[in-house]
């Protein structure tokens, strides 16, 4: 195949890079070798062409993993961002890619403890990258070329859409698709209980509530109009619609969005500034 992903190592295996990890092994890469703490952790992931190591029993393993690795992942938390990255430093090939997917950790922090020759990208993946429909958001640092990035570009494809921006963007990014989910959720929660209210069962409730959900994005992703074209077809004049519609927009949704995305992203700068 000559699509085939170079050599990966990934570094921390949780929930997100799981869910990379599985993109990664449907797209297909030459190689692909991951660390995890401890043996359970490593022997939980059993798929197929991928080398699962448990640093417990091979203390050395992180250096082993990016041995020949163009493209390495770093999946841990971000307090342990710059210290991992200092400790495979020696073991990098001269043109590794290191990705890092935590939030608020600079490329520089990172670029500052490795070789010159390697460079830093940083990834934003969301949550639906475990079934496939994620958003990334991809910026390469100060001495990624732009073939480094479409290459990171293209390791994240296999999970959901990738948009390429400048690193000065990705926290603002993360505010939205980052957090993105948990805003979908709280409103899926709060109108299922409003339905609960209304004397409609959990269940009932739940598939009124959930399938209206994917419905409208589905048609979203179908029709190809405008969302205010949608929502504009659904509400005729004068009707049920337009009062609920008119109720939300006087409690200013656009600015409560506005102060939430904002309080986010103090928090990301806060976190890049340790």
């Amino acid at each position: 195949m000559t699509d085939l992903l170079p050599p990966i190592a990934m570094l921390g295996v949780g929930s997100m890079g799981g869910a990379i990890l599985q993109g990664l092994v449907r797209h297909g890469a030459e190689r692909i070798v991951v660390t995890n703490r401890t043996s359970e952790k490593a022997a939980a992931i059993e798929l197929e062409g991928v080398e699962s190591i448990a640093l417990a029993d091979e203390p050395g393993g992180n250096a082993r993993a990016v041995d020949g690795a163009k493209l390495v992942v770093l999946g841990v938390k971000p307090i342990g961002i710059v210290e991992l990255a200092r400790e495979i430093a020696p073991s990098l090939a001269a043109d590794a890619v290191v990705v890092s997917i935590a939030a608020g950790t600079t490329t520089a922090s990172i670029e500052a403890v490795l070789p010159a020759s390697v460079s830093v990208v940083r990834a934003m993946p969301n949550t639906p990258s475990t079934v496939g429909l994620g958003v990334t958001g991809v910026a390469g640092g100060g001495r990624a070329s732009d073939e480094d990035v479409a290459l990171v570009a293209r390791m994240f494809e296999a999970v959901g859409e990738v948009i390429v921006l400048e690193e000065s963007q990705i926290d603002a990014l993360s505010t939205i698709s980052g957090s993105g989910p948990a805003y979908v959720f709280l409103l899926i929660e709060e109108l299922t209980k409003t339905a609960e209210r209304m004397g409609f069962t959990p269940e009932q409730a739940a598939t009124m509530v959930q399938g209206t959900f994917r419905g409208a994005t589905e048609l979203l992703a179908a029709d190809g109009s405008e969302p205010a074209e949608l929502r504009r077809r659904v509400t005729s004049p004068k009707g049920t619609t337009e009062q609920a519609v008119g109720v939300l927009q006087e409690a200013g949704l656009g600015e409560v969005f506005d102060r939430a995305t904002a309080a986010a992203l103090a928090r990301a700068k806060e976190l890049a500034a340790g």
